[in-house]
């Protein structure tokens, strides 16, 4: 082979390194885009300020976390195997307030409006309506980590409370 043949040879395939190399590049998606879709619930931890974690959800928290496209998200989280209301005939009236109470201490649910920062792995949620009120139209910024079909999100409240929750792509 001459000089030139192999010359010609190795741009051929440095050219062709880099079409493949500029493809896989381009068919990279945003952290947004790959955060679209539902995630069910795997793992939810607290650890508030100098005390030790607890499952507020329970050891196998069951929930959902919806991300659509246009920017909306819906989520519901609780403990399973709740005790029900001793009422069954009409359950909002019938319910006392200590049932009501045990009932939402174990679970949560809102939903409102998502965006994220590419730049430092954040989801930023606006509630507009959460069962807890007092978190009506409040935002949050979530620490995000995403590995293959595994997300998990990692918020520190203003009181220093933190909130380690972990989902999986729903199939």
């Amino acid at each position: 082979m001459n000089v030139h043949k192999v010359l010609t040879f190795s741009a051929i395939t440095a050219l062709g390194f880099a079409a493949l190399t500029g493809g896989a590049i381009a068919q990279q998606k945003t952290l947004k885009e790959q955060l679209v879709g539902s995630w069910v619930v795997v793992s939810s931890e607290t650890t508030p300020p100098g005390g030790a974690k607890r499952q507020d959800f329970g050891a196998n928290p069951k929930g959902i976390l919806i991300l659509d496209a246009s920017g909306r998200y819906a989520t519901v989280l609780g403990q399973p195997n709740r005790p029900k209301f001793k009422d069954t005939n009409n359950l909002r009236a019938g319910a006392t307030d200590a049932e009501f109470a045990a009932a939402t201490r174990t679970f949560a649910a809102n939903f409102g409006t998502w965006s994220v920062n590419e730049a430092d792995k954040t989801l930023i949620r606006k509630y507009e309506i959460a069962l807890i009120p007092n978190n009506d139209n409040q935002e949050t910024k979530t620490s995000v980590s995403l590995a293959g079909d595994e997300l998990k999100l990692v918020t520190t409240s203003s009181a220093g409370v933190r909130s380690d929750t972990v989902y999986r792509r729903a199939k």
